[in-house]
């Protein structure tokens, strides 16, 4: 992705510095790791402990590595031009002002209103302050771990938590809440599901606004990268036989194909997943 001419966001938070220096991974093995990970993943909690150990351990500051600053100013580019392209899709579709998210770099652990953040469980979104939370690290899990490799997937993995402020602005993140609070805890993932592949889309909208930046082979990067996370392929890398009503991302198909669908029409109507009858 060539952004060497796309200046950096102001919407970042940086609050890296202070690490965890006790505790370890506990001897957890590679495979025990990525089970852990899972677990974090699917149910959305904070598994920290598992990988650090339950200890109190001290912290300390620690400089960032020039491997670390390159991820925070490639991310710092990325998150500028998903602002580029947003605010131009909302006033052409919508008629309406983009209010960007503020994006929070952080190590290890922070807070949220929504909880606490890990880097266990991956970026997220926190609606409740319109901020979303990354661990640079989770770029390594990306690559190493889950197999979604090249700056592209990476990029894709911002837009996509980006695409959640978009849902939040539009009103669907609340509307989805409600409803999920309704329902039972497998019609509270099928939503889970439809939100997440909507997102997927709206990273889809994103990458083809962004063209002009890609370099060959990005668009494979992203499409491999909507594979890698399915909750499908994420199952049986963690040892399970895939569960379709634990399911809250969609599998690695319905991913890689909403991602698709919003890169080829670049319309929000084509993402809309609530309304599909079929994913």
């Amino acid at each position: 992705m060539r952004l060497r001419g796309v200046k950096g966001s102001r919407n970042v938070e940086d609050r890296r510095g202070m690490r965890r220096v006790a505790g370890g991974a506990g001897g957890i093995g590679g495979i025990g790791v990525l089970v852990i990970l899972a677990i974090g993943y699917f149910a959305g909690i904070d598994v920290t402990p598992l990988l650090t150990g339950q200890g109190a351990p001290a912290e300390q500051a620690a400089p960032a590595s020039a491997e670390e600053q390159q991820a925070a100013e490639f991310t710092s580019r990325v998150l500028a031009t998903t602002e580029t392209v947003w605010s131009g899709i909302f006033r052409e579709q919508l008629g309406s002002e983009y209010v960007p998210p503020v994006l929070v770099l952080f190590s290890e652990v922070t807070q949220s209103r929504c909880g606490g953040a890990s880097g266990a469980t991956g970026p997220f979104y926190c609606p409740a302050d319109n901020k979303a939370y990354l661990d640079l690290s989770f770029f390594s899990t990306l690559s190493q771990r889950l197999g979604a490799r090249g700056d592209f997937a990476a990029a894709y993995v911002i837009a996509h938590e980006v695409a959640h402020h978009v849902q939040n602005q539009l009103g669907i993140l609340g509307q989805v809440e409600e409803l999920r609070r309704r329902g039972s805890q497998a019609e509270a993932n099928a939503l889970t599901v439809r939100l997440e592949l909507q997102a997927d889309c709206f990273s889809g909208i994103w990458a083809r606004n962004v063209e002009g930046l890609m370099e060959r082979g990005d668009l494979e990067e992203a499409l491999n990268a909507a594979r890698m996370i399915g909750d499908d392929h994420l199952q049986r890398q963690a040892g399970r036989v895939p569960q379709p009503h634990t399911f809250t991302h969609g599998t690695s198909e319905q991913r890689e194909t909403w991602f698709a669908r919003g890169f080829d029409s670049g319309a929000l109507e084509a993402c809309d997943t609530f309304g599909a009858a079929q994913l």
